[in-house]
């Protein structure tokens, strides 16, 4: 069996039978069934972008694997490289009016990603941010983000790192995407795809691994058959975290049991429980130096107590999904999801550096997040033709109700009586577990004890939406849509309470229309060019509920629209190259500095352009090349131009490329590239640019193992990727490697 071959059998992935290949190399060309007289190719796509026999009204999965035939069909799931689940209809990428991005499972075990940070530092147009080292936090053109993540499409936006154990795909859309995911998605969203069970087959796959740090993973996918028409697929995963910084440790365990059954020749249910439990040291990084950049003289000290900082994540979400074929032309997705989320958060962390007396000022807090979250979502979508005019329809609507209650506790310092407290920067810190030494010399202690915001936010979301995608001709497509959201807050700040004995009860509701514009223009059936225009919205509140102060409670959201034009190129149907040029404008209502009572609208933009070629140049050589440039700038009170914004550098560049020389033996080369940025929004800390070059050796021991090496920072660079503030600045990793084991049983 080839290396291709194998790439498709990774963990609870079926393998492809290379006798129903003319070879033993997989053509590039995704396995079809066979299109019955007058099928559209869009019927070979599910919903969930497993191959659509579900379609044609057989079922999702064919119930018997033992035809070579039927098990090319079985595992249509290779379709996913040509269907992105987020936009919720059985639409080509090539006649998606919009950037995106699909990172494949098979991608993710190849390049050895493990967080959403990995995937971002090789995706053009986004790059990452450090989410204060207890978070994934992306900047989306720009545009940052800690909410905008989505999982099988439902909202997930609790502050936690995301693993990929359960993973099919990792989908970016980039630009504003309020039309099918509500507010926020202001420069993109990314949505994570999961595993679903398999009907009629049965399997154990596993994927281990262990690094140079010491850090190591064990992942699990099993499915089996519980009778003709269902299947229980069992996920887990458990990883021991390690790395370069001192202190630095911590667990992650996580399951995922699902059951799909085909409750009637025409529908199917996929039911879900996850139960996710994670731990780990928060670091900070470094602050910047008198020059305005890292200070590179303290990128061995942790900043923090180390008995005090650290995350506890631990959640149990369950999801419901039932997809049911009305008719030839016409289905519906019906979606419950319900979590419940519980965290905290402790840190201690640098605020400035003074260089001359070698002194680090720390301050601190912890904070405390519960959080419960109902989602209720279904949608119809038919394919069918009026007039000779084909239309794709969407027709949608969503319901959330959380509740999110939040605390947070500052430190206080005995000596300074306030929650701030210099340190000489010495390795390790003279500080552990509440107590120290000071600058001064003199013995220091603090408690969290000093309280700093107590809040409990009831949010109720309403949301109807419709889309329609044209096809007024072979050469033209329109889009045309739009959706209504009614964003309803309640925020009880209960440190007014505790400190005043008075209730403080603010409410606030705003209703928005998204729309969204479309055209795709086809030359060829290979090639279209587009141009979209949309809008999104962001309410005063946040992406976390807790601001909604006076005078916030009575502005307006802040609204996002986006132009841009694009290209794609399918030179074979396994090598994409797409190109976009965009614009995204931002308008804020701020209170006026010259008289209160009136409001000022703000306006910036961020202008940029994004390349990315992806694909098989031939049957044995994966390449993955992607380039950005961006350039956006803050407007202040009065409208004028002033900084650059923040974590935006002008080039970003990625380059990933594996290639197979025989059946056992592949090796795999990366190189991101990533300009200067600065830190802060005043532009006084400098990111530095930097090229980091990451490699992988592949052997196949035989069509059921694999063993894989993966390094990262080949070349040992010094680098500082992203911040959080301009004295929270993260240290990139050494050279380090990482053993992987994958196989099937």
């Amino acid at each position: 069996m080839s290396m291709r071959s194998l790439l498709l059998c990774t963990v609870g992935t079926m393998c492809f039978s290379t006798a129903a290949f003319a070879s033993d190399k997989l053509d590039v060309t995704p396995p079809q069934p066979a299109l019955e007289e007058g099928a559209a190719p869009e019927q070979l796509h599910g919903e969930d972008g497993q191959s659509a026999i579900f379609a044609a009204g057989d079922g999702p999965q064919a119930s018997d694997a033992g035809s070579d035939d039927e098990r090319i069909v079985v595992v249509g799931q290779v379709l996913y490289a040509d269907e992105i689940n987020a936009v919720k209809t059985p639409t080509p990428i090539i006649d998606v009016p919009q950037s995106l991005s699909i990172i494949t499972q098979d991608q993710i075990i190849l390049q050895g990603f493990d967080s959403i940070s990995d995937i971002v530092l090789y995706t053009p147009g986004v790059t990452q941010s450090q989410g204060e080292g207890h978070r994934d936090a992306v900047v989306f053109r720009g545009v940052r983000s800690t909410a905008d993540f989505f999982i099988d499409g439902v909202r997930d936006d609790v502050q936690y790192f995301r693993s990929f154990y359960n993973l099919e795909q990792v989908e970016i859309l980039r630009g504003p995407n309020a039309l099918l995911f509500g507010r926020g998605g202001t420069g993109g969203i990314l949505n994570r795809v999961t595993k679903k069970g398999v009907l009629g087959d049965q399997f154990v796959g596993y994927n281990a691994s262990v690094d140079t740090f010491g850090a190591f993973n064990l992942q699990l996918d099993g499915n089996f058959t519980l009778g003709d028409n269902a299947a229980l697929r069992i996920n887990g995963a458990y990883e021991s975290l390690n790395n370069h910084r001192d202190f630095f440790d911590g667990d992650r365990f996580a399951i995922n049991p699902t059951i799909r059954f085909q409750a009637g020749p025409s529908t199917i249910v996929d039911l879900s429980y996850e139960y996710i439990n994670n731990e780990r040291f928060v670091d900070r990084g470094i602050p910047a130096g008198a020059d305005g950049r890292p200070a590179t003289e303290l990128e061995d000290i942790v900043f923090t107590d180390p008995a005090n900082a650290f995350t506890t994540f631990e959640a149990h979400v369950l999801r419901a999904n039932v997809q049911h074929q009305f008719s030839e032309n016409f289905k519906g997705n019906f979606i419950a999801s319900y979590g419940d989320y519980d965290k905290v958060y402790s840190n201690l962390f640098p605020t400035a550096f003074d260089e001359a007396a070698n002194t680090v000022t720390l301050d601190g807090y912890i904070d405390t997040t519960q959080r419960q979250t109902l989602t209720l979502a279904g949608n119809l979508v038919g394919d069918f033709e009026t007039g000779g005019i084909g239309h794709t329809l969407i027709f949608g609507g969503e319901f959330l109700d959380t509740v999110n209650n939040n605390d947070r506790f500052n430190a206080f310092f005995d000596t300074t009586q306030d929650d701030m407290e210099s340190f000489i920067a010495n390795r390790p810190l003279a500080l552990n577990n509440f107590v120290g030494v000071n600058a001064a010399g003199n013995p220091t202690s603090f408690a969290f004890s000093d309280l700093n915001d107590d809040t409990e936010a009831d949010i109720t979301v309403f949301s109807v939406f419709i889309q329609d995608q044209i096809e007024v001709t072979d050469w033209l497509d329109l889009v045309v849509g739009g959706r209504f959201d009614s964003f309803d807050i309640t925020v009880d700040n209960v440190e007014t309470f505790i400190n005043t004995g008075q209730r403080e009860i603010l409410t606030r509701t705003d209703e928005e229309f998204s729309p969204r514009l479309g055209i795709i223009l086809k030359p060829q059936e290979n090639i279209s060019i587009y141009g979209s225009f949309s809008e999104s919205f962001l309410p005063r509140s946040g992406e976390q509920f807790a601001d909604i102060n006076p005078p916030d409670d009575a502005l307006a959201p802040n609204t996002f629209q986006n132009l841009e034009l694009g290209l794609k190129w399918d030179f074979t149907p396994g090598l994409s190259f797409t190109a976009a040029i965009f614009q995204i404008e931002q308008e804020s209502p701020q209170v006026s500095d010259n008289d209160p009572g009136t409001l000022d609208v703000i306006e910036s933009d961020i202008q940029g352009f994004e390349a990315q070629l992806q694909g098989y140049v031939t049957q044995d050589w994966f390449i993955s090349a992607g380039y950005s440039y961006l350039d956006g700038n803050q407007v202040d009170d009065f409208g004028n131009e002033g900084n650059r914004l923040r974590e935006l550098p002008e080039h970003t560049f990625n380059l990933w490329s594996n290639y197979q020389f025989t059946d056992a033996f592949g090796l795999g080369a990366g190189l991101t590239y990533q300009d200067e940025s600065f830190a802060d929004n005043g532009n006084n800390t400098t990111l530095p640019s930097f090229v980091r070059v990451d490699a992988a050796i592949y052997y196949n021991v035989n069509e059921n193992l694999r063993l894989q090496v993966n390094i990262e920072n080949l070349f040992d660079e010094d680098y500082f990727p992203n911040s959080h503030t301009a004295n929270n600045i993260t240290v990139g990793a050494p050279l380090n490697a990482r053993f992987t084991v994958t196989g099937r049983f």
